[in-house]
């Protein structure tokens, strides 16, 4: 007889603990090979195909397309090969060496995790029912969160964990649990032994502020908070709830910058953008004021300067904004620059970046002069220090050589956390880039 195996949600990596499903990749009853990709699924981070591990006929699917999973939940089972005639431990081994790749998924790939020990599979039951899910009981031990979210949720709102029931696997207390819980309106606490009888059922005037509330709900169109725009969301609200940021800006004459860059494209060879000039300016920059590419430790409240400059820059697609990472652009020159630059753009059109792609940022830069505007205040990108806005460069009155002439202007913006540098610090930064803007010819294709 087949042995039918269930493939569950693996674990996604970089602390996501759930994932929408995109598309079904395969049917019911089609036959999957090792590490064949079986559905695509979106997370807080990217879109990635997951594969399954096991080799066999799919027999079920779980979650329609649209829908969200935690990690651990069910994905498909599929029916593998009957195994060669043994028993107990040595027959569950042959199984496990024949039709299973060996390989766990972390943070959305097999090639890196074959050292970890395999996980036990256990043969699902398609045809007998579902055991009812035992009650859940109030954990005497870790409370079962894997989420930093989570815990941050929980921890601003003054809830505390210990009191809520996850509905995630295994007790898991997920990120809908902690809002729920926070929408609730207050009650007194009842002990998680008693039994659901000896309950007293909620009087009509403690629902009453629940019903107030969804009745004076503004009417419209409601979109859910999920995927990268949920993500944004969290990470720019708790960049202005812990970072006390400040703004300087200042107008620099890009006329020279931009005739390098022409003489540059003339001579041959790849193009060099205007984004990969200004993120050689940073790096630049940065190793003259190390102060900025630094985080915050709150908890030992130390300042930690980071040894290498890992450069973020913002990118608008379809699914959102994203912010792609450059790794050890201190070390680059302009051609670096600009071929990582074009190929982590080009990812994050066709949603193809990774979520080691999309983290570990040291310092962002923003050119939102894309957009048609001139200045903006930027949101650092936590748990950055500091992020350097540029608007656009257009033709404007500019006093240059004692006369007036019309030059290529652009506005520059520094927003810094005030924890790591004073108002000098930045100001310095922000003239440095200025400077080099105006005169650009000492930083052209130099390490």
């Amino acid at each position: 007889m087949p042995k039918v195996l269930e493939f569950k949600l693996p674990d996604l990596g970089e602390g996501l603990t759930e994932a929408e499903i995109v598309r079904w990749l395969v049917e019911v009853g089609e036959v999957v090979a090792v590490d064949q990709p079986v559905v695509e699924v979106e997370t807080a981070k990217a879109m990635v195909e997951v594969p399954c591990p096991y080799g066999g006929v799919v027999t079920a699917r779980f979650g329609e397309e649209g829908s969200e999973l935690p990690v651990g939940a069910p994905l498909l089972t599929v029916a593998v090969g009957p195994p060669q005639e043994r028993s107990g431990a040595e027959d569950a081994e042959d199984v496990e060496s024949s039709e299973y790749s060996g390989n766990v998924l972390v943070g959305y790939g097999t090639a890196a995790a074959t050292t970890r020990r395999r996980p036990r599979v256990r043969p699902a039951a398609p045809a007998a029912a579902p055991k009812a899910a035992p009650a859940p009981v109030r954990p005497t031990g870790p409370v079962p969160v894997i989420s930093p979210l989570v815990r941050r949720l929980a921890r601003e709102h003054g809830l505390d964990l210990r009191e809520l029931r996850g509905t995630g696997p295994e007790g898991l207390i997920l990120r809908a649990d902690v809002e729920s819980a926070l929408q609730a309106p207050a009650r007194p606490a009842e002990p998680i032994a008693e039994p659901a009888a000896a309950v007293a059922p909620r009087p009509a005037a403690a629902v009453a502020p629940r019903l107030a509330a969804a009745s004076a709900a503004p009417a419209g169109t409601r979109v859910p908070l999920k995927g990268i725009r949920g993500a944004v969301a969290d990470k720019l609200s708790r960049s202005r709830t812990e970072i006390p940021d400040a703004t300087c800006w200042v107008d620099a004459d890009a006329t020279e910058l931009m005739a390098a860059r022409a003489a540059m494209n003339s001579a041959g060879g790849p193009k060099v953008s205007v984004l990969a000039l200004l993120a050689r300016i940073c790096t630049a920059a940065l190793a003259r004021h190390p102060e900025l590419n630094s985080t915050v430790d709150t908890a030992a409240r130390e300042i930690v300067r980071l040894p290498e400059v890992h450069l973020g820059f913002a990118a608008q697609t379809e699914r959102g904004l994203v912010v792609p990472v450059v790794r050890d652009a201190h070390s680059r020159n302009v051609d670096s620059l600009g071929a990582e630059l074009a190929r982590l753009t080009e990812a994050a059109r066709t949603g193809s970046l990774t979520p080691a792609e999309l983290t570990g940022g040291t310092f962002t830069l923003n050119n939102y002069g894309v957009f048609g505007v001139d200045g903006s205040t930027p949101i650092i990108n936590h748990p950055e220090a500091a992020m350097l806005g540029v608007g656009r460069i257009i033709p404007k009155p500019w006093v240059h050589e004692g006369e007036l002439a019309v030059r290529q202007v652009v506005q520059l913006s520094l927003t810094f956390d005030h924890r790591v540098c004073d108002g000098g610090t930045a100001g310095g930064f922000l003239r440095h880039v200025a400077d080099c803007v105006e005169h650009p010819a000492v930083l052209l294709r130099t390490l």
